[in-house]
């Protein structure tokens, strides 16, 4: 399908970070733009001057570049259209839809809770509906300042959602709500339809916790002379335990995930496929493969839940198909944030970095993980794990160790092959089987008990490392046994 007509946009509220849910969404509105050849926008949310922070602007930004939704045109700043939306108000005001309310929040907390009491209707009770012109001109003159609200027309409100076709409502059930505040400035609601409108675009495509503010925005539209948009509602990402992923429960944002070692491609990947099928036995895909195969008919109904573990084995397929260098790139600053080495240290011994690097990529599902897993090839404190010394640790594997150890100094080639050769001959000199000693072996040089190959792990961290260490781990029994 090509339309060069579409405009989409993502419109992010900087409340909080940009977590799963609303990145999902980006990234279908993305690749629809994308595949039909038509505009991506992006638009801040930022009039809720009480909730918005700035410092949550930049981390959303670089979430979504992060992901690779490159955006068309500049960004839009709701903040930075106070002038245009006070041309709109007077707009609407001027409408049979629009009218003055002065009841202040104490008494209409006092009529909600009366109505709560009597278990009547909690809605606005349209009191200041039936003031005169008259009266709201003097009352405006005298230095109060209302809200303005929306009458909300009898009848049903209806509208075509694609996903999950018409919708109705009751004008019963929705309240007059407030589209201007008492300093002027408008609410969400207002803001986004007049937006919307004036950025042209044609699908608005969005989590379905969205489908009860569309019944108010389509009203608006109406009001307002709008043509509606395409509504496009799609699922919800839910956590293991069915509830709704969101900022205010804490989930994780964007960012952390990269900053938990997972490559930008593997979420690309993984959240197109929250929600939406491409109706082929394949899992695996480049972002430009999505873009070519994106069908918004394909787009699912129900919500689906995130899984971490789902999303880790991408994650890890991608990953093995990375190439040394880049991966050490993207390992160097997580190792140093980890506390594990410096930038400097690194810059100076790249190899062994890469070297590094190519032992454990088919091990790790993140490249977090590299930290966790092979903190020992640059720093080493001499612990060991508590479980494994007690049983690899004993008298008689400090007497293995301490002639592996000198057998080690004196290879003139230190190897996969002679390491393996000089653990073998001793493990034959003493009758043994090679794992009494590759066991403690390991443990001395690493601190942990499972890991790469033994011999491919000891050439990379050197001789003289390994040395120092088999010697430490011997110092280390002997003072545990007196």
């Amino acid at each position: 399908m090509s339309d060069p007509n579409v405009r989409v946009r993502i419109a992010p509220s900087p409340t909080g970070y940009l977590h799963v849910g609303t990145a999902r969404a980006a990234l279908f509105n993305y690749l629809f733009a994308r595949h039909t050849g038509g505009e991506f926008l992006v638009r801040i949310e930022d009039t809720d001057k009480k909730r918005s922070k700035e410092e949550f602007i930049q981390p959303i930004i670089d979430g979504l570049k992060w992901l690779g939704l490159d955006w068309d045109n500049d960004l839009i700043y709701q903040s930075q259209r106070e002038n245009f939306y006070a041309k709109q108000l007077e707009k609407f005001v001027k409408t049979d839809y629009a009218y003055y309310c002065f009841c202040s929040r104490e008494e209409l907390d006092a009529r909600r809770k009366k109505a709560i009491a009597e278990k009547g209707d909690t809605r606005y009770d349209r009191t200041c509906l039936a003031l005169s012109d008259d009266e709201v001109k003097a009352r405006i003159a005298a230095g109060e300042k209302p809200v303005v609200r929306i009458k909300i027309p009898d009848g049903d409100v209806v509208y075509d959602d694609f996903l999950a076709g018409q919708l109705t409502r009751s004008s019963n059930d929705i309240e007059d709500f407030i589209v201007a505040r008492s300093d002027g400035s408008v609410t969400y609601n207002f803001a986004v339809v007049v937006d919307d409108h004036d950025m042209g675009i044609t699908h608005v495509i969005r989590g379905n916790d969205h489908i009860t503010n569309t019944f108010k925005q389509v009203v608006l539209y109406q009001a307002m002379g709008y043509d509606l948009p395409v509504f496009c509602h799609v699922p919800l990402i839910l956590r293991p335990d069915k509830s709704k992923v969101s900022k205010r429960k804490g989930d994780k944002a964007i960012g952390d995930y990269r900053d938990d070692g997972i490559l930008p491609e593997a979420m690309f990947n993984y959240l197109a496929l929250l929600g939406w099928s491409p109706k082929t036995d394949r899992e695996l895909y480049s972002p430009a493969e999505l873009v070519e195969m994106f069908d918004i008919n394909n787009l699912n109904s129900a919500n689906t839940v995130f899984d971490m573990d789902k999303l880790l084995s991408f994650n890890k397929s991608y990953i093995q198909e990375m190439s040394d260098h880049d991966l050490a790139a993207l390992a160097a600053p997580i190792l140093v944030e980890a506390d594990l080495t410096t930038k400097y240290w690194l810059e100076t011994r790249w190899e062994y970095l890469r070297q590094v690097v190519d032992l454990l990529k088919p091990r790790i599902k993140s490249i977090a993980e590299l930290a966790v897993q092979g903190g020992y090839f640059f720093k080493f404190d001499g612990e060991y794990e508590e479980k494994a010394a007690a049983k690899h640790f004993t008298p008689e594997s400090a007497e293995l160790l301490e002639e592996l150890t000198s057998r080690f100094e004196q290879l003139t080639s230190f190897t996969e092959e002679t390491t393996d050769a000089a653990l073998t001959e001793l493990a034959e000199s003493h009758d043994l089987k090679k794992a009494k000693i590759i066991h403690p072996t390991r443990l001395a040089v690493s601190g942990i008990s499972k890991g790469p190959g033994l011999y491919e792990m000891l050439v990379v961290l050197g001789q003289p490392v390994v040395v120092e260490r088999m010697k430490q781990a011997v110092e280390f029994i002997k003072r545990k046994a007196k």
